[in-house]
């Protein structure tokens, strides 16, 4: 089970309070024009940005890639300035082709050797962060991996009670990113009828529940 069995967090709303508070900003759903310009259309250009620069079975093995994969971490403000800064030194060193490597087989083999391979590479720069390790993998298989930004995720959990706000944990371990897909996993499930079409879809509506403040948003139709 992913979803607990009952909640005194007074944040709750539910799945249902959760579309609800979606369509809120955006009546017209994942199809309309204001949600494209608000939240997709910059994350495919990101992608097909990567695709053409970076594209994942050569990013399995070639080297020297670091600077087609830095201008993708920095066509979007999805990460940090900080975490920015960090990779941007990581991905001009000498261990930009390592990180590439283990980001390109975990995004086919989503296994707890090659996440392990991702953090030893960023350990020596202080930036074993989630968004550094999920961006690329979510950006070549947005079908299969989530993008992960812990507090609002850590949030829209708590508000559709879902155990991802326990599971979650800062280090690197294959039980978060496996929480978090099934938080993505149920999501679409229960919002099924707004038709997501994929995990950007997913990911940008849980940062619209989690993260969007009344105050400083407008309704983009």
């Amino acid at each position: 089970m992913h979803d607990k069995a009952g909640t005194t967090n007074s944040g709750y709303i539910g799945y249902d309070g959760a579309r609800k508070r979606f369509l809120k900003f955006f009546p017209n759903g994942f199809q309309s024009d204001g949600f494209a310009a608000k939240e997709r259309d910059y994350k495919i250009a990101a992608k097909a940005k990567l695709d053409e620069t970076a594209p994942l079975e050569k990013a399995l093995d070639e080297k020297g890639l670091g600077e087609a994969v830095l201008a993708v971490f920095q066509a979007t403000n999805m990460l940090s300035p900080f975490e920015k800064t960090r990779l941007q030194d990581m991905l001009r060193g000498s261990h930009a082709d390592d990180f590439i490597k283990a980001s390109a087989h975990f995004t086919l083999d989503s296994s707890e050797p090659n996440l392990l391979a991702m953090r030893d590479v960023l350990k020596p720069h202080d930036n074993m962060k989630w968004p550094v390790v999920t961006y690329l993998p979510y950006l070549w298989q947005p079908e299969k991996h989530m993008f992960l930004k812990p507090q609002v995720t850590k949030d829209y959990a708590e508000r559709v009670g879902h155990n991802f706000a326990d599971d979650y944990e800062p280090q690197l371990s294959l039980k978060t990113y496996q929480s978090l897909l099934a938080l993505a996993d149920r999501t679409a499930i229960e919002l099924k009828n707004l038709k997501p079409r994929d995990q950007i879809d997913i990911q940008s509506l849980i940062w619209v529940v989690g993260g969007y403040q009344d105050e400083r948003e407008e309704t983009y139709p």
